[in-house]
């Protein structure tokens, strides 16, 4: 929200070249409280005032010598033709005012003022300004919390990954569509898939050797998005001898309940001689 205080204490600057001119609005807007105004009468000097100040409103002329209002506005959009320039132009030429909305001014009064009118368009500008400015500066935190957070999370993911691998044979993860990203120990030799799949070995034959009938049960368990824990797994080695598993895994989603992929670890635990 903007307060009434936050109104009055917006930056305002008068752009006119009649000292008259600028005389009344400067005391009009005084006589209604506004604190932070300034003033020129030199169109040529505005766009380093606006540059170095960042003016919440600027009430322009239209009608000025060697430089006219439109040449104005061109040249605080060519400054920042991203940004919003608050521009409430002021002009006694009713064939202007479509053409200065369209040069990017955001209101516009007649000449000669009607102060009643003046006061309340340039209340509202001054409301919608610090609104926008208010977006500005939450989108700017929540970007930042955002960058802190993805960037805590990386750091809790490169913990867990590490812990994982010191306390495990192999760890792995795969995405939503049964790809692996990321490997380490004989996973993939474990599901049956060759190994070119995601080394790049030059062999293109699948490992042998490992029960059928568990790792198709393992596979189902994958499948069907079903956590596992401990599951028992065997290998027969070409010399006979026999290796056992324990495979632990888990699905993931994500914060709106998506399934993004799997994970698992797994241990040898086949008794020493």
């Amino acid at each position: 929200m903007v307060s009434t205080a936050d109104i009055l204490n917006a930056s305002i600057l008068i752009v006119d070249d009649q000292e008259a001119n600028v005389q009344l609005l400067e005391q009009m807007l005084r006589g209604t409280g506004y604190q932070c105004l300034t003033s020129t009468m030199d169109p040529f000097a505005v766009c380093a005032l606006h540059h170095a100040n960042h003016y919440d409103l600027i009430l322009l002329d239209l009608q000025m010598p060697g430089m006219d209002g439109f040449q104005v506005m061109e040249g605080l959009r060519e400054m920042d033709p991203d940004g919003y320039v608050p521009i409430l132009v002021i002009t006694a030429q009713p064939g202007h005012k479509l053409r200065a909305l369209a040069s990017g001014a955001k209101d516009f009064v007649a000449k000669p003022f009607d102060l009643v009118e003046v006061k309340t368009r340039i209340h509202n500008m001054l409301e919608v300004r610090l609104l926008y400015k208010n977006l500005e500066d939450y989108n700017k935190v929540l970007e930042q919390t955002v960058q802190e957070r993805t960037a805590k999370l990386r750091e809790s993911e490169a913990r867990f990954r590490s812990l994982t691998e010191l306390a495990s044979d192999w760890y792995w993860e795969q995405n939503a569509t049964g790809d692996f990203t990321t490997v380490s120990g004989p996973v993939l030799e474990i599901l049956g898939i060759r190994v070119t799949a995601f080394f790049g070995d030059q062999t293109d034959e699948e490992i042998t050797g490992w029960n059928e009938t568990e790792r198709e049960m393992l596979q189902a368990k994958i499948a069907g998005r079903q956590p596992f824990l401990d599951f028992p797994f065997s290998r027969v080695n070409t010399d006979g001898s026999v290796q056992q598993f324990r495979v632990s895994g888990e699905p993931m989603f994500d914060n709106v309940c998506r399934f993004i992929g799997f994970r698992g670890i797994g241990v040898e635990t086949t008794a020493k001689a």
